[in-house]
């Protein structure tokens, strides 16, 4: 199922095969954002979570993947730290964000939380 114009549930489904697969609307705004910004697909590695694959990958137990508002993300042929650059000074006081060697964490929290 299309969930807009670049990305289908299915990238954000669990990865344990249980079928799990809620995405929040705002993930997909930030998403489609940081795809628009550098023109080039985005590949999601881990989007959403259920309890169980969420705690064999040392997942904190109040993850945003358990509830669909978080994605880690990888920009074909862009840094990770230009990805975070990018999201931070796009939205300075929003959002979850991390970033890690070679991906990306950002989530639709409600409040901000940088980290990485």
């Amino acid at each position: 199922m299309k969930l807009s114009a670049n990305f289908h549930r299915e990238e954000f489904s669990c990865k344990c095969g249980c079928g799990q697969d809620t995405v929040d609307a705002g993930l997909i705004r930030i998403l489609e954002t940081v795809r628009a910004h550098f023109d080039s697909p985005i590949t999601i590695t881990s989007g959403n979570r259920c309890v169980l694959h969420n705690k064999a990958i040392g997942g904190v137990s109040d993850s945003s993947h358990l509830i669909g508002k978080a994605a880690d993300f990888k920009v074909k042929n862009v840094s990770s730290i230009e990805v975070y650059n990018f999201i931070n000074l796009h939205a300075p006081n929003d959002y979850g964000l991390g970033q890690y060697s070679s991906w990306v964490h950002v989530d639709s929290r409600d409040v901000m939380a940088r980290w990485g």
